[in-house]
């Protein structure tokens, strides 16, 4: 596990929530999130402002501003708090056993045809590389993110 997951603050459920419209949408300002939960449940803005400030206070999003508004992107990918979160259910339900969180997935859960020859690939890739997961190599590459900060 990277530096980066382990200072990951975990988020709220409707923090997560917002996460995954940022992650699917991309770049949004408040107004945009609030239509776009509102459509769920009644939210109001000044909530959704409160979210996101916090959010970015922990370090999930970033801003930058045009005019007087603020657009929220994510500053953490979807794979790296995927990836949290799988290392968090091995280590904690399945005693740090990989084979055993694969085993239960197959067992309670079942895989088609498509997810299958997917994880097939990922597995070969993984041998072809000497067990070194592509992800980390992705990550540890990116550029560096510079975050806004409010004054």
């Amino acid at each position: 596990m990277t530096e980066l997951e382990r200072s990951l603050v975990e988020l709220s459920t409707a923090q997560q929530e917002i996460m995954e419209i940022i992650w699917e949408q991309g770049e949004l300002s408040v107004a945009e999130l609030q239509q776009i939960l509102s459509r769920r449940r009644k939210v109001a803005r000044n909530t959704v402002r409160t979210l996101v400030e916090r959010m970015e206070e922990k370090g999930w999003l970033l801003h930058r501003t045009i005019g007087r508004t603020f657009f929220y992107s994510a500053a953490i990918p979807k794979t790296v708090s995927v990836g949290q979160k799988i290392a968090e259910v091995v280590d904690k339900v399945c005693g740090g056993s990989a084979e055993s969180m694969v085993a239960a997935l197959l067992n309670y859960r079942g895989l088609d045809a498509k997810e299958l020859k997917s994880i097939r690939q990922l597995l070969d890739g993984a041998q072809s590389s000497g067990g070194e997961q592509p992800a980390q190599s992705q990550r540890a590459s990116r550029d560096p993110v510079k975050r806004n900060k409010r004054s």
